[in-house]
């Protein structure tokens, strides 16, 4: 799979992966919340908001990025490998 380069800054704004924090576990930059916490209220049914009440250490706008993101690299990926 080839990697769009200009994802890459953008996850490095965003999400942070450091085996001091979580064990490594991706998280929202300068947070200990899993990304993959987010996905998981999505996918249950929570809202955004419920998300974020629950982890106020996430600010909203971290939340959108993150999910525009996942939005850019599914579809690139999609993309790239529908030629």
């Amino acid at each position: 799979m080839k990697f769009d380069e200009t994802i890459t800054p953008k996850v490095d704004g965003l999400i942070t992966c450091d085996t001091q924090i979580m064990s490594g576990t991706p998280v929202f930059k300068n947070t200990r919340v899993p990304i993959k916490n987010l996905i998981d209220y999505l996918e249950s049914g929570e809202t955004l908001d419920e998300f974020l009440d629950d982890f106020p250490s996430v600010k909203r706008e971290q939340a959108i990025k993150v999910l525009e993101l996942a939005t850019e690299f599914l579809l690139t990926h999609v993309y790239e490998n529908s030629r």
